[in-house]
């Protein structure tokens, strides 16, 4: 081959580009980014609205129908999916793959300003618009621990170190929560007003006109510019209070005279403990493409620094660290690279001491050259590509074994140092270029897989990828150029001592099942047949399922009350479950979230919003602690909290690939919410009958019942009372209205809320006594034109792309798959007669597979295979080539099943890796075979002659392949994480059931069928 030659006769040049590039390559290495998981930019958006005290019924009318009919007119939309529950909406908006993540960003949040100021009512709390992304996850969760400290001073310690941890430059979204903000309240008394007949809109419109911080511009004096301040924004309690809020005929009436002005913490909404004790959590994320291992030591110093400030009543705990995960997850993973490499060495002691140093030299800088590639690609280092590497590196020493082992035998056979070289490697190198190239195709698919799952496990199947396109170039340059230098000739032909009893072994192994085999081709292709169907019948024994649960010593405890439970309710049941928790010695540390959920803390998990009737507890265990165990310790747990007399206690365990809110999920669509709720209890029942279900939530199971205040509007109308003014007087008294903000003592902007004297929460008290301004000023008591009573209404109501639905949901029993589950419901569910436009569609992992498996995958498949095909015709020219090359991939499925189901992994994302790979593996391993078999009858050699000789020579370099090859994978097949073990097993099992019968069965089908042979084929 003419690059070869140019590499062994420019030694020189050949020389410095390999240093260059093991140089380049340490750098990289030294640089690259480095996370936990790949860094994933989905298309996908979270619209949430909050509007306290609103139902999910107007909810849905004055706020979500707005938005999604604005939001749908955009282009490339794919989905969108919204929740809507008492005074929350969530709209989770999901483009086509191949946008502009940033542009559409953009025009959701210009489309959202625009109803702000249009059509969305003008006393929503907060719209906020978020990209979802891997970067939201919270590298750290510090705890500030007090029973005793002020709220206030918990408050501003946990504001100083948000101040300290904002100026890391790799840090964003620092946040602290647990405890409501500081606000100055103002208790209107409503009988004064009314007396003084001046009217509420009055109060707030002088405190809005006060509050406005509106700049006086700039004038020029001489040669000057002087900037003009005005009166600003309130500065404390007492400058609220001095607020003239009415003067007319000489008579001045302030605030203070009117109502109760003083420093207040907001309405709680959110309770935070750790291992039972009163805290403050801060957190912070990390911005995208930063080595996670340097952003630790930027806020290691800042946090010990801070912790020595703390008074003595206040104690820091940093719970939760990814650093640490990471640099444990990748050190694991770089212990079994560097077993994996033990392995290997210890695999090419049949080559020789000189052979293998050349192997070995290959070694690194193949995956050099590969990570340049990756890194030039934009890939970090992850658990994920880390995975791919060690992949790698039990396929990548293939090309280097092949043409060092032919050039060896060459010179085994007598010839010159300068002919073995060049013409063993050109001899090969064919047969290289076309391993290769089946390899990386094989691959292909997997690079090319759509949704989040592709972009989330893209850079394992590309690690791979770039790793073997390195090797193959330094097998075919380096490797010769380095034989030429330090390989040499042979006194005798058999090799070294190890070399001598493998080949020994394999002539002794195949001595008497070989001449059977070819004797009888048609019987040993029927026994092979035999088995590839076997194959096929045992996946299904297998079972399914996309992703598996993540092996982190962590997991979440959801609790959820019975319907409009308050916090203080809610807080009770958190307590009766930290008690439980308190008695399991492994759990270091368990993080109570009343209210509303933990900071994500996991990609795929992302923080459940405000919600009075929730609470989450996220339980931490001891680092060293086996998935195993944690699946001991989570169903202990289940059946403790099975029969939970307050409320439903789910204990959930984090599910590795895209988010998806229970195993099963069933959602039944239609208009009307009466007849959606009749055939959500079908559903329910169909579910709850299975004996593999657990833990099955409908939503409508219960209506909710809401105060309802039904307005006499021809009454008000003829008293002259604004129904608008008696809506914003009753939303003062229950929520309390913000008009405005100051400036606290440490520089942060702090509402102004307005409100009636209450109590800690808004009770039926706060309805009482309320006074309304008629158009003429006299005051109207809203008794006498209002009603109160209750209406029921649903708990939430769920759009998909506009359309109403219910849901049903499960979680599956230990052992228990939901595909499987699925095979007795979905008949069950098809039987079910629903009226016309009413239907079901499946969500969960069912979904969740449609979509990262879906059309694109199939087309790329498709596309692969046919590219798969063109290559070996280049190879063979002939389909007969392809067709004996092919017989050998059943036979490795055969493996790869069978050691599934003896590690008892279910198939899954990478499992189907694990297969594709292994196809072309198998094929490189065959092609090696036929090619030789080829080139021997080309030579003049008769079929019998050739399979004979081409079986005992090219046999030795598929074993010595595939034995690396596993070796390179044993340790990664041992890995706890059950996302990266099931490919290995995978992988070792086809290899080892492939390598074994390829000697039996790629002879005899070239017996069967020779393809026609060329005699100038093998010339230049």
């Amino acid at each position: 081959m003419k690059i070869t030659s140019f590499a062994v006769k420019n030694y020189q040049f050949t020389l410095i580009i390999f240093l260059l590039i093991a140089v380049v390559g340490v750098l990289t290495l030294l640089t690259m980014p480095r996370s936990e998981d790949p860094t994933t930019h989905p298309p996908q958006y979270l619209v949430t609205v909050i509007y306290p005290g609103t139902s999910p019924k107007d909810m849905e009318e004055q706020v979500v129908k707005p938005i999604e009919n604005k939001i749908y007119g955009l282009e490339n939309i794919d989905k969108i999916l919204t929740t809507v529950e008492d005074g929350v909406a969530a709209i989770q908006i999901k483009f086509k793959y191949g946008v502009d993540v940033d542009n559409k960003y953009q025009e959701i949040s210009t489309e959202i300003n625009a109803l702000k100021n249009s059509e969305l009512p003008k006393e929503i709390y907060q719209i906020k618009t978020e990209k979802i992304a891997s970067s939201d996850v919270k590298i750290i969760q510090v705890a500030l621990i007090s029973n005793t400290a002020s709220a206030k001073t918990l408050r501003d310690q946990a504001d100083i170190l948000k101040t300290k941890l904002e100026k890391i430059t790799n840090l964003r979204e620092v946040k602290y929560t647990g405890m409501p903000e500081q606000e100055i309240r103002i208790d209107l008394q409503l009988d004064k007003l009314a007396q003084l007949r001046i009217p509420m809109n009055l109060v707030a419109g002088s405190l809005q006109s006060e509050a406005a911080d509106i700049p006086g511009g700039s004038i020029h004096m001489d040669s000057k510019v002087f900037n003009v301040k005005t009166s600003g924004k309130f500065k404390n309690a007492e400058d609220v209070a001095n607020t003239v809020i009415y003067n007319a005929n000489g008579k001045i009436v302030y605030l203070k005279d009117v109502a109760q002005v003083s420093y207040k913490d907001g309405t709680v909404s959110h309770i935070t403990r750790i291992n039972g004790q009163r805290c403050i959590l801060v957190t912070a994320a990390m911005k995208n493409d930063v080595d996670i291992s340097q952003v630790k030591k930027q806020y290691t110093p800042v946090l010990e620094e801070f912790s020595e400030t703390l008074p003595e009543n206040i104690k820091m705990v940093k719970n939760f660290d990814q650093a640490d995960m990471v640099s444990k997850r990748l050190g694991h993973l770089g212990f079994d690279f560097g077993l994996a490499i033990v392995l290997v060495i210890v695999t090419l002691l049949p080559l020789g001491f000189r052979p293998s140093l050349i192997v070995m030299i290959s070694i690194p800088l193949s995956l050099a050259l590969g990570l340049i590639a990756m890194n030039l690609l934009g890939y970090s280092l992850n658990q994920l590509s880390i995975v791919g590497l060690v992949v790698a590196l039990g396929l990548l020493v293939d090309d280097s074994i092949v043409v060092v082992e032919n050039i060896e035998r060459w010179l085994r056979e007598g010839h010159s140092r300068k002919d073995a070289v060049l013409k063993g490697t050109r001899q090969i190198g064919a047969a290289v270029v076309g391993c290769t190239a089946t390899l990386v195709i094989a691959f292909l698919p997997l690079a090319f897989l759509p949704d989040m799952a592709g972009e989330f496990i893209r850079s394992l199947p590309m690690a791979i990828i770039t790793s073997v396109l390195a090797s193959m170039i330094v097998a075919l340059t380096l490797v010769p150029f380095i034989g030429s230098k330090i390989l040499k000739t042979h006194d005798h032909g058999e090799g070294n001592y190890f070399l001598r009893k493998l080949q020994g072994f394999l002539t002794y192994s195949y001595r008497g099942i070989m001449p059977l085999a070819l004797k009888w081709p048609k019987v040993t292709i029927g026994i092979s047949l035999a088995l590839s169907v076997l194959a096929f019948l045992l996946f299904p024994l297998a079972g399914f399922k996309l992703f598996p649960t993540s092996e982190k010593p962590m997991f979440l405890i959801n609790i959820k009350m019975p319907l409009q439970a308050n916090i203080p309710e809610s807080d009770r049941a958190a307590r009766l479950v930290e008690t439980e928790l308190k008695k399991h010695k492994e759990i270091v540390y368990y993080t109570s979230n009343v209210g509303k959920g933990n900071p994500q803390i996991y990609y795929n998990v992302h923080q459940q919003d405000i919600k009075p009737d929730f609470a989450q507890i996220f339980v931490q265990l001891q680092e060293e602690t086996s998935p195993d165990a944690k699946t001991e310790l989570i169903k202990r747990l289940r059946g403790k909290f099975s029969d939970f007399p307050y409320a439903k206690i789910e204990v959930k365990d984090f599910d590795q690939g895209t988010p998806i809110e229970a195993n099963i999920v069933v959602r039944v669509f239609g208009d009307n919410q009466d007849t959606l709720r009749a055939l959500t209890f079908k559903v329910e029942d169909i579910l709850r009958r299975h004996p593999g279900t657990f833990f099955i939530n409908n939503e409508l199971n219960t209506y909710k019942s809401d105060v309802k205040i039904s307005i006499d509007k021809e009454k008000a109308r003829t008293l002259g009372v604004m129904t608008s003014d008696i809506d914003r007087v009753i939303r003062l008294a229950v929520a309390g209205l913000n008009v405005g903000d100051y400036i606290d003592d440490r520089g942060d902007a702090r509402n102004v809320v307005i409100t009636i004297p209450r109590e800690k929460f808004s009770n039926l008290d706060a309805l009482k006594n309320l006074y309304v301004s008629s158009i003429q000023g006299a005051p109207v008591q809203i008794d006498q034109i209002a009603t109160i009573g209750f209406e029921t209404s649903p708990t939430a109501i769920n759009h998909f792309n506009k359309s109403r639905f219910a849901k049903v949901t499960s979680l599956t029993k230990d052992n228990m798959l939901a595909n499987n589950i699925l095979k007795d419901v979905v008949p069950q569910l098809n039987k079910l007669k629903m009226p016309k436009g009413y239907y079901y569609k499946l969500s969960g992992e069912a979904e969740s597979e449609g979509d990262a498996l879906g059309g694109n995958f199939l087309a790329v498949i498709i596309l692969s295979t046919f590219l798969f095909i063109g290559v070996l015709l280049l190879q063979f020219k002939t389909f007969k080539g392809i067709i004996i090359v092919l017989s050998i991939i059943p036979l490795g499925v055969l493996g790869g099943v069978l050691f599934l189901l003896m590690t008892g992994n279910p198939m899954s994302l990478v499992s189907i890796i694990g297969f594709i790979g292994l196809s072309g593996i198998q094929v490189k391993n065959s092609l090696l075979l036929v090619d030789f078999t080829n080139q021997l009858r080309a030579e003049g050699k008769s079929i019998e002659q050739a399979i004979s000789i081409a079986g005992e020579t090219r046999f030795l370099p598929v074993v010595l392949t595939s034995i690396t090859a596993i070796c390179g994978l044993i340790p990664i097949a041992m890995n706890p994480n059950p996302q990266i073990a099931p490919l290995a097993i995978v992988l070792i099992g086809g290899l080892i059931s492939s390598t074994i019968l390829s000697r039996i069965v790629t002879p005899v089908m070239y017996k069967l069928i020779p393809p026609s042979i060329d005699n100038d084929m093998d010339e230049e």
